[in-house]
């Protein structure tokens, strides 16, 4: 890529040039649209022209504030569906813009780099609004002291091995109402409640790459019901494979017994509570005002 070749071209007046943007899914799908009359390819991308893709110009801030960008295009059976975005296939898509040089498009320069934030739909078509890299830094990051741990259960704080068959599975659903309520043949190796908290994520059919937090983990009679706290946003039907995570309630107790991973717990259970805080010294109780540890 040349961006002194670019700036020579644009010194010229007489210009060539095109807009390109690329969406990366959190599932893998990449997809490229440009606002020229044919298709363009760099970096492994084709970037297609019959999207109707557009987007209004681009605002970058030196704040941390959301940069005033958006982009708009056609419903597509070929690209973006509206079933997808309904799915949330497109929730915090990575999104990349050029202005390229479109009869050379090595010659072209980065505009733009984030995430698709909320996505409206309406008469046929979307409008996405577009999250600027510098979005994440108004999240509050850092550790809390609680008594409860604060890592992900299976994230790198953590280390728990979320595939080993003791924590996950995977099964076919037997039945399902509302893509919410799930009922499955033989669970029997695990206890009951023990996907309470976790996760379901779908491996198979039409809702292939989405997943759904799981609310409670019930027995009746011979089948096993799984809730999920919000339905998963596309049709699942009797059949598809699903796998169903365990859960971790962030007690330590929870910690060393389901996971033997005490050694790895991220919060403080040894923290005074309240009570212990704002309670004054007895002689005729264990808070006497002396030594905690005489």
């Amino acid at each position: 890529m040349s961006a002194l070749d670019l700036h020579e071209h644009l010194a010229t007046g007489a210009t060539h040039m095109c807009h390109c943007w690329r969406l990366q899914r959190q599932d893998g799908v990449t997809l490229g649209f440009t606002d020229h009359d044919q298709p363009i390819g760099f970096d492994g991308v084709i970037f297609q022209p019959d999207t109707g893709m557009t987007a209004r110009a681009l605002s970058s801030t030196t704040g941390l504030s959301v940069d005033n960008s958006e982009a708009a295009g056609v419903l597509s059976a070929a690209a973006i569906t509206e079933a997808d975005i309904e799915a949330g296939r497109y929730d915090e898509a990575a999104v990349s813009t050029w202005l390229v040089q479109w009869d050379q498009p090595e010659n072209r320069q980065l505009l733009f780099s984030g995430t698709i934030g909320e996505i409206t739909r309406v008469a046929g078509a979307f409008q996405a609004e577009l999250r600027g890299l510098a979005d994440p830094m108004n999240q509050a990051t850092g550790r809390t002291y609680l008594t409860t741990c604060g890592a992900t259960l299976g994230d790198g704080s953590c280390t728990a091995n979320l595939l080993d068959p003791r924590y996950s599975t995977i099964i076919a659903v037997q039945s399902v109402e509302a893509n919410q309520f799930f009922s499955f043949d033989d669970l029997s190796d695990f206890a009951v409640q023990w996907f309470d908290g976790g996760s379901l994520e779908v491996i198979s059919g039409a809702a292939t790459g989405l997943s759904g937090l799981i609310r409670q983990d019930t027995e009746h009679g011979s089948s096993r019901h799984i809730r999920l706290w919000e339905p998963i946003r596309a049709a699942i039907v009797p059949g598809d494979e699903v796998r169903l995570v365990t859960g971790c309630d962030k007690r330590a107790e929870t910690c060393k017994e389901k996971f033997a991973n005490l050694i790895n717990f991220q919060g403080f259970p040894h923290i005074p509570g309240d009570d212990w805080l704002v309670s004054v010294p007895r002689s005729d109780q264990s808070n006497t005002g002396g030594s905690r540890n005489g």
